[in-house]
């Protein structure tokens, strides 16, 4: 399984539905994003685990899914960080 951040962008007058769409679709699901929204910043993020980004994007509400953004997450080890200087990368 791989790991990705799912991003929920959403408006300010779109913010109680977005919230809501989510805590329908599955309260674990709420549990894992944390939200911007009190700091004026209206995203949801979150880490879910899945086969590929169209999988990890299926995990969230529809109401969001189209304007979500997914992104593969990678995580380096000192030796590969240090192969990058080396030309390793």
């Amino acid at each position: 399984m791989a790991r990705f951040l799912v991003s929920a962008e959403h408006t300010e007058a779109d913010c109680v539905q977005a919230l809501d769409s989510v805590l329908a679709f599955s309260k674990a699901l709420l549990d894992r994003f944390d939200w911007g929204c009190k700091d004026g910043e209206h995203v949801g993020w979150a880490v879910v685990e899945a086969q590929d980004k169209h999988t990890a994007r299926m995990l969230i509400p529809s109401y969001i899914r189209d304007k979500a953004h997914v992104v593969a997450l990678t995580k380096f080890s000192a030796d590969e960080v240090k192969s990058f200087h080396e030309g390793g990368h």
